[in-house]
């Protein structure tokens, strides 16, 4: 498969989740060391344009040198929830791990309907999810601002990211891994708070 890579620099690193969702990790979230700098990898699904797909790396890729666009790939056919008409958020993550190599990290990206389950609701629809910690997440567009797409897209997709480092939601309202709450609340977010940016910065994120 051809990739696109963009290696700035190695960082040698002494330490190596709604709308928007964080889940423990679980089966199949499989441990990785954390002895080394993860790459991550933006894997688009064939339905999400190319330019959506290249500002979600061009901006990932400020924050964070080790990152990766892949080649477009079918969303999986098991994916998909009947009953509801969308696709299981978490049945895509599974995917998505199982094509992850170790020490990589990979988001999806997808303009598709979502969903997870929810406490007592079953199928509860998502912006996007993510394992806390894990190697895989999956963001998607459906449930944005049209006007505003583009960045409220990277918002999720860094948001998930940060679930797959071990970041859990946060109380400040202004950071990228705020709870959602049932909304969408990514025009009020401006960045990651300083909490939550030093312990990305431990693992390598240059922000």
């Amino acid at each position: 498969m051809k990739k696109h890579f963009s290696l700035f620099y190695l960082i040698l690193i002494n330490y190596l989740t709604v709308f928007s969702g964080c889940k423990h990790p679980d089966r199949f979230s499989s441990a990785r060391s954390y002895t080394t700098p993860v790459i991550i990898e933006i894997q688009p699904f064939d339905d999400i344009s190319p330019e959506e797909t290249k500002q979600v790396f061009e901006r990932v890729k400020k924050v964070y040198p080790l990152v990766q666009l892949n080649d477009k790939i079918p969303l999986p056919a098991t994916a998909w929830y009947m009953k509801r008409k969308r696709y299981r958020a978490d049945s895509l993550i599974r995917f998505l791990n199982r094509r992850t190599a170790d020490n990589h990290v990979s988001i999806g990206v997808t303009t598709k309907d979502i969903s997870t389950s929810n406490g007592d609701i079953e199928d509860w629809g998502v912006m996007g999810l993510g394992f806390c910690p894990g190697k895989a997440c999956i963001a998607s567009t459906f449930r944005l601002s049209k006007k505003q797409r583009s960045d409220q897209l990277f918002k999720v997709s860094i948001h998930e990211l940060g679930h797959t480092q071990g970041l859990a939601h946060c109380d400040i309202k202004y950071c990228f891994m705020r709870d959602a709450e049932g909304g969408n609340p990514t025009n009020e977010e401006t960045g990651f708070c300083e909490k939550c940016k030093r312990k990305l910065m431990v693992k390598g994120w240059k922000l």
